[in-house]
């Protein structure tokens, strides 16, 4: 990649395309996420973290009931939010 298209990446005045976010991830060793959102944007709350760490030691089959009871929460409230509106 030329520097001359970095500097445009930089200033706005281009987007680079998926595939060129993707390669940036790579050569860089991080995740597109941390190349598009900003810091702790994407991260959960604080009042979540030691759980969501706590699930990482989970089995798989643990993981699948949190992932489901997560879920149901998720769809509960999406649910009363369009009975709201």
């Amino acid at each position: 990649m030329h520097v001359v298209q970095i500097q445009r990446y930089e200033t706005g005045k281009s987007q680079p395309t998926l595939d060129v976010i993707r390669n940036l991830a790579v050569v860089l060793g991080v995740t597109t996420d941390s190349l598009i959102f900003g810091k702790g944007e994407r991260d959960p709350d604080e009042d979540l973290r030691l759980q969501f760490d706590m699930v990482k030691q989970f089995s798989p089959e643990e993981k699948k009931i949190a992932k489901a009871v997560l879920e149901g929460l998720i769809l509960k409230n999406a649910a009363k939010r369009w009975g709201d509106s």
